[in-house]
């Protein structure tokens, strides 16, 4: 997701290289019949960018989990939630 997320950044015109976006999951374990099942991941954005690309940012985030390959496969299955903080350059 991190990669689909970042590839619509940088469509938009705001640089996602070098460290600028870092992602935390964080997935919930549960049993079923004695079988472990994943479900639910946390997804958590740390994006270090200009604030002046702020609407670009929001419509990437949008716009990213539906063209994610992960994200579509998943998603039926597993509750997959994303947040974002965006870090202010300075």
């Amino acid at each position: 997701m991190t990669g689909t997320f970042g590839a619509a950044l940088e469509a938009r015109g705001v640089k996602a290289d070098e460290g600028r976006l870092v992602a935390e999951v964080e997935g919930d374990v549960e049993t079923d019949d004695g079988v472990l099942v994943i479900r639910r991941i946390r997804t958590r954005y740390r994006l270090r960018a200009d604030e002046a690309h702020g609407d670009a940012i929001r419509r990437a985030f949008d716009a990213h989990p539906p063209k994610c390959p992960v994200y579509r496969t998943l998603s039926g299955c597993i509750d997959i939630t994303t947040e974002l903080d965006i870090v202010p350059l300075g």
